[in-house]
């Protein structure tokens, strides 16, 4: 588990919004904190440096004797990843995006540079809205596998905040449709050899389904009582929109990846859903590296 979470700010509301799921984790892992700034000497800086020590101190306080305050200047992607590289065991927790003086945090600049660079744990937020939400709710913990044994790896960690954070866990495998439209549509076109498709959906789906009552098993065996699956199938937009829907589906819920693995059927890049993912949903997301 995580000794110490990592929390870069910029002043803005957009930033803050990682804070009420970061004083939750704090809270209720029993781990201190770290508030980061970073002094980019690319960018002009809104307020004097004993500002900024002032404004993480009043944030500061809502972690009560357990936050920290940090004012660095370089670059503030590599500062973020360099600083969390120091203790492996760190969890990084931001916002995907917030400015800097009148300038964005847009996914695709900081946050992606992080999200693809640190060798951390990252928890990324994205507002709705650009509006932080007055407190952290978490029901649900979903937890997107594709059968491969790397994308097992962070299931102890799933697991344990599920265990300390009293969550359900859902267990997702997304099957890749092999055609767009029901096996009986083809039998027209294809005659007797359309039973043949429907069989393999149904193999696939069987399958995945079996995987996914196993791990369950596994995970009610270290003590977890609230664990169901789901398979769900990938249309035209691939594996990331089956998972956002779902969680759009899903209020309260914490979204659990791995950053790297492969399907049964074909490939599924990881990475790029979980960027996926995180662009699309507005219920944070916790990316975790394989162990």
């Amino acid at each position: 588990m995580y000794s110490k979470i990592l929390i870069p700010l910029d002043g803005s509301k957009f930033a803050e919004a990682v804070l009420p799921y970061a004083r939750m984790l704090a809270t209720e892992l029993k781990i201190p904190v770290d508030l980061l700034c970073v002094k980019d000497p690319r960018e002009t800086m809104a307020c004097a440096p004993y500002m900024v020590n002032q404004y993480l101190a009043s944030i500061g306080e809502s972690f009560g004797a357990t936050a920290g305050v940090i004012v660095e200047a370089g670059h503030t992607a590599a500062t973020i990843v360099e600083l969390a590289a120091m203790q492996p065991d760190m969890l990084i927790a931001m916002a995907t995006h917030g400015y800097t003086g009148t300038k964005r945090w847009l996914l695709g600049s900081v946050a992606e540079k992080v999200l693809r660079a640190a060798a951390n744990d990252v928890l990324l937020v994205h507002p709705e809205n650009g509006e932080t939400r007055a407190e952290a709710k978490l029901t649900t913990v979903v937890v997107p596998l594709d059968g491969s044994k790397v994308a097992e790896t962070f299931l102890p960690i799933a697991r344990d905040l599920a265990l300390r954070l009293s969550l359900r866990v859902e267990l997702i495998r997304v099957t890749r449709r092999i055609y767009s439209a029901p096996p009986e549509a083809f039998l027209p076109v294809f005659g007797a050899n359309a039973p043949n498709l429907k069989k393999l959906w149904e193999e696939a789906h069987g399958e995945a389904d079996r995987y996914l009552i196993d791990i369950a098993s596994q995970l009610r065996r270290h003590g977890l009582s609230q664990v169901d699956s789901l398979v769900l199938e990938s249309g035209a937009d691939g594996a990331a929109a089956a998972l956002v829907d779902l969680v759009k589906k899903t209020p309260g819920s914490l979204v659990a990846m791995c950053t790297l693995g492969e399907s049964g059927i074909g490939h599924w890049p990881v990475g790029s859903v979980t960027e996926r993912v995180v662009r699309h949903t507005y219920e944070p997301v916790l990316v975790i590296r394989p162990r």
